[in-house]
């Protein structure tokens, strides 16, 4: 094992307990935007592909914002029910039940976060164009993980969600977004009710992983 000299106590309870969070947000506490810039700043660091850092973010923290974005994500509430009706198993039906009743109340949570990205995909070809999709997409996601890690450090929670994309011209508007900013997810943030939230059960590395090949 090398030598580090992170604590790593510390920095695996944050990666093992940074949960989606939707039913412990503090939704009567406000967030300063000098928190949410320091966890920006942090989510700045993050590798991305070509070296590019056309990642951009709105904030939206103005009641009226908030309420229009809300109302907005309401409309998906009848994909949630679906999703739930579909569930096969109780503890993903629970998940759906609480993303339904979280869209209820979307509007009051204090910030709403929408990572972007600047520019097109540029594609040549069916193979060019997969590895464009996957770069262009991709490469905002490693800043939103540390986004949401930088938050869950500082007391706050969050969870990645990309409904209000379904209405993605309508939500657009909401934003004031130029033809060439393409919207990735909307990340509620808020402070959370305790700070005691635990790893949640997954299944062994070892039965999904695969050395040297799919078969070897």
């Amino acid at each position: 094992m090398s030598e580090t000299d992170f604590d790593l106590t510390t920095v695996d309870r944050l990666l093992s307990t940074t949960r989606a969070v939707r039913r412990r947000l503090d939704l009567d506490r406000p967030v300063s935007r000098e928190l949410i810039l320091d966890c920006i700043r942090l989510s700045q660091q993050a590798p991305t592909a070509t070296n590019m850092q056309t990642w951009r973010w709105i904030i939206l923290d103005d009641p009226g914002k908030r309420k229009e974005m809300g109302e907005l994500y309401g409309r998906g509430i009848p994909l949630i029910k679906e999703a739930a009706r579909k569930a096969q198993d109780d503890q993903t039906r629970r998940v759906y039940e609480h993303a339904q009743e979280f869209a209820e109340r979307l509007s009051e949570v204090p910030v709403h976060v929408i990572p972007c990205v600047e520019g097109g995909l540029d594609a040549t070809s069916e193979e060019a164009g997969y590895a464009a999709t996957v770069s262009f997409y991709g490469s905002i996601f490693p800043a939103i993980w540390s986004f949401q890690l930088a938050l869950r450090s500082r007391g706050l929670g969050s969870v990645l969600t990309t409904l209000h994309l379904t209405y993605q011209e309508e939500s657009r508007a909401i934003l004031g977004l130029p033809d060439d900013v393409a919207q990735i997810a909307l990340i509620p943030v808020a402070y959370t009710r305790g700070l005691n939230f635990k790893p949640t059960q997954r299944p062994p590395a070892e039965s999904i992983t695969h050395f040297n090949g799919w078969n070897a």
